[in-house]
C-alpha cells in the first residue's frame, strides 16, 4: 500500500490534529489502555512524529487536558460574562457548563473521568484542571452570596467553596443522567439543579436553617 503525502501544515496546526486524535482515543480507552501507535494512525502521522511533537504519552494526556479545561473554563467565563444580576451569572456559566458535556463528551471523559494514577504530572493535571473549574464556580456562587437579596445571614468563604464543590459535584453526576434523558436541554438541567440547590441556598441566606431535632444550628 503507498503512503499518502503527509499535508505540510503549520507545527501549531499539527498539534491541535494530534490533540484531537488522542482525545478521541483516551476519551474511549483510558490512559492507561490508550497507545500512541492509535493516536498517529488517526492524526494520520507517523508514531515518531507524534513524540517528536509532544514528546510522550504523558505529554500528550497532559496537552489533551490542558486545551479541554482551558476550553471548558472560557465558556463558563464568556456565558456567565454576558449578564450581570449574580443568579444569572451562576445559571448562565452552569448552562454553558452543562452544554460543553453535552456537545464535548469525550473532552468530559479526559478531564473527568480519569483514574489519576499512572503518574504524578498526570494527577497534578487532572487536579489543576478540576481547580481551575471549582474556581469559577466558587466566585459566582460567592458573589451571589454576598450581593444576593439582603440575606440576614453573612455566610463565609468557606460556605461558598462548599456551595460551590456541592453543585460541581451534582453538575458531574448530571452528566451521566443527561445521556440517559437526551431530550433534556443543558439549559433545563441547569434550571432543575439550580432550583434543587440555590432556592435552598436563599433560605439559609434568609435565616432559616435546618438542624437535627434538640440541636442547634
Amino acid at each position: 500500500m503507498t503512503d499518502k503525502p503527509r499535508r505540510r501544515l503549520p507545527r501549531s496546526v499539527r498539534e491541535q490534529e494530534i490533540i484531537d486524535a488522542a482525545l478521541r482515543v483516551f476519551s474511549r480507552r483510558g490512559y492507561r489502555a490508550a497507545v500512541v501507535d492509535e493516536i498517529a494512525e488517526l492524526a494520520g502521522i507517523s508514531k515518531p512524529m507524534v513524540y517528536l511533537y509532544l514528546g510522550s504519552k504523558e505529554g500528550l494526556f497532559i496537552a489533551c487536558v490542558r486545551r479541554e479545561a482551558g476550553r471548558l473554563v472560557a465558556a463558563f467565563r464568556e456565558a456567565a460574562s454576558a449578564v450581570d444580576e449574580p443568579e444569572e451569572r451562576l445559571w448562565a456559566g452552569l448552562s454553558a457548563f452543562f452544554a460543553f458535556v453535552a456537545e464535548r463528551r469525550a473532552s468530559w471523559l479526559v478531564l473527568h473521568r480519569q483514574v489519576p494514577e499512572q503518574s504524578e504530572a498526570v494527577a497534578a493535571e487532572l487536579a489543576a484542571a478540576r481547580r481551575s473549574v471549582m474556581a469559577e464556580v466558587a466566585g459566582l456562587v460567592g458573589e451571589g452570596i454576598t450581593r444576593g437579596r439582603a440575606p440576614a445571614v453573612r455566610l463565609t468563604e468557606l460556605d461558598a467553596d462548599f456551595v460551590a464543590h456541592a453543585l460541581v459535584g451534582a453538575a458531574d453526576s448530571l452528566t451521566d443522567w443527561m445521556e440517559r434523558h437526551p431530550g433534556e436541554s443543558p439549559e433545563r438541567v441547569t434550571l432543575r439543579l439550580m432550583n434543587m440547590t440555590w432556592v435552598g441556598m436563599r433560605n439559609v441566606l434568609a435565616g432559616q436553617v435546618w438542624a437535627p431535632e434538640g440541636q442547634g444550628a
